[in-house]
């Protein structure tokens, strides 16, 4: 496969995984195998927009596209932390 094809990738995975890392420390009782299940939800609430570069979409983003992305980022991740958290009380509980 081109080389090109295998710079496509979705514009919200960097942006999640950056967010999640940088919540870790106010969840340290979840594995990195939950944490990757929480990028996971994170990234399935919000829309999908392949790029190449990451400069593709923020080139053409206005400020208010970019703190609408940022928030919906937050938000995302936000909820995804405390889905799998619960999910994983649930499973403790059984």
């Amino acid at each position: 496969m081109s080389d090109s094809f295998e710079s496509i990738h979705n514009f919200f995975e960097q942006p999640v995984l950056d967010a999640v890392m940088a919540a870790m420390p106010n969840y340290r009782h979840l594995s990195q195998e939950l944490l990757a299940d929480v990028a996971c939800v994170a990234l399935n609430r919000l829309p999908v927009r392949y790029i190449r570069h990451p400069v593709d979409l923020a080139f053409y983003m206005t400020d208010k596209e970019r703190l609408e992305n940022e928030r919906a980022i937050y938000d995302a991740v936000q909820h995804a932390f405390e889905f799998v958290q619960a999910r994983s009380a649930m499973r403790a509980r059984r």
